[in-house]
């Protein structure tokens, strides 16, 4: 399980963030905090912490200020800014401190739950350790993103793109259109619409499977997979 302590200076809103992330598999609440002081108290008595959703506006100082305070004590825990805050010097502050996404409030919980499943994906990606090669080092950075659902052209669904996506990523290599329709119930037409637009878009890639006679067979595996 991915360890996850939630910050924001708002209890319910930290309570609903909390549902969010329980909702995710593999993610579990570790702890919740509502100010500077009690996000640095739990980020140092917590067995173990993973990801801090970090809220931006705290009573007592910065999220900003929290994460500067947490890298030197030693803490390189994982960061993820879910904030009101959209100017330009914050966000800038927050990647330079090391934030690995920024998710601007107000949100649903498809926005929080892409972050946490990229998130959960950049993990698995970074555990075989090793050196790595181009296509890795682009997976690598490019892990955080690739969830973001692309922005869909007219006649598309957004809830049979996630069918597909979700197909995608849960897959253990690559799926062709018909293999996608059986998992997702729509038609191997529509699977290979989907298809189409998630690999024009950046988040597929398209394989070949070559056999004995005629055309090679299109297989598609998520962007950041091997």
């Amino acid at each position: 399980m991915i360890e996850v302590l939630v910050v924001d200076d708002d209890t319910r809103v930290a309570q609903v963030n909390a549902a969010y992330v329980e909702k995710v598999p593999g993610f579990h609440v570790a702890g919740e905090a509502h100010s500077a002081a009690e996000a640095l108290r739990l980020v140092q008595t917590l067995p173990r912490l993973d990801l801090v959703l970090m809220d931006h506006y705290l009573p007592d100082d910065t999220g900003l200020a929290v994460v500067r305070e947490m890298r030197r004590r030693g803490h390189q825990t994982d960061v993820i800014m879910v904030t009101a805050a959209r100017d330009v010097s914050t966000v800038q502050a927050a990647m330079r401190q090391g934030a690995l996404q920024y998710l601007v409030k107000p949100f649903a919980f498809a926005g929080l739950r892409a972050k946490l499943e990229a998130y959960a994906e950049l993990r698995r990606t970074l555990d075989g350790g090793g050196e790595a090669e181009q296509a890795q080092v682009d997976r690598i950075f490019g892990a955080l993103s690739a969830s973001s659902a692309p922005e869909l052209p007219k006649g598309h669904s957004p809830t049979t793109a996630e069918l597909v996506r979700q197909a995608l990523m849960s897959a253990e290599g690559p799926l062709s259109a018909q293999e996608i329709a059986e998992r997702t119930g729509v038609s191997r037409q529509t699977a290979q619409r989907y298809l189409k637009l998630l690999e024009r878009t950046g988040r597929a890639r398209l394989t070949l499977k070559y056999g004995d006679a005629g055309r090679p067979e299109h297989r598609y595996v998520w962007a950041t997979r091997g």
